[in-house]
């Protein structure tokens, strides 16, 4: 299933850990961004769903986009919803995506058989299988537990995530 909630957990405890030095609005876009491919193959029928936006270079190429165009969409909803935050800088901005659509990919590689995160390099996935899908999920819901936890700890004893 594209657009995956379970790639969110782990972008909790980034910015648990990162504070307003990581964006998780530009993580989820990127989350997003990241399978607007995989989608279209749905929708068209194809074999391979996860092709070159699920490669490092794929992963590097949405990730400047998402940084590029996160800062300032992110700022303006935070403005407008009178969110309060720290000031929004592009490094919290690139540090969300970037995080976002390489974390992608790891995740992705460890389930779906169709991935080749290293090509042009190589057409392998050392990744596929290491971890059982059951437990990935798991992981990932214990993450955004855990993440979410330090959010709002920190949003508690400073006002601000």
């Amino acid at each position: 299933m594209p657009v995956t909630p379970f790639h969110l957990g782990p972008g909790a405890v980034f910015k648990a850990i990162g504070g307003r030095h990581f964006s998780f609005m530009v993580f989820g876009g990127a989350q997003v961004l990241m399978d607007i491919e995989p989608l279209v193959g749905i929708v068209r029928g194809s074999d391979v769903l996860h092709g070159y936006s699920h490669t490092l270079a794929g992963a590097f190429a949405i990730g400047t986009l998402a940084g590029s165009i996160g800062r300032p969409i992110s700022a303006y909803v935070l403005r407008r919803l009178e969110v309060p935050h720290y000031p929004f800088t592009w490094l919290a901005s690139f540090a969300g995506a970037y995080i976002g659509t390489f974390s992608h990919i790891l995740l992705d590689a460890l389930m779906h058989p169709d991935m080749r995160p290293w090509w042009p390099f190589s057409d392998a996935n050392g990744l596929l299988g290491a971890v059982d899908v059951g437990w990935l999920h798991i992981g990932c819901a214990v993450a955004a537990l855990v993440g979410g936890i330090g959010v709002a700890l920190r949003f508690h004893y400073h006002g601000k995530a």
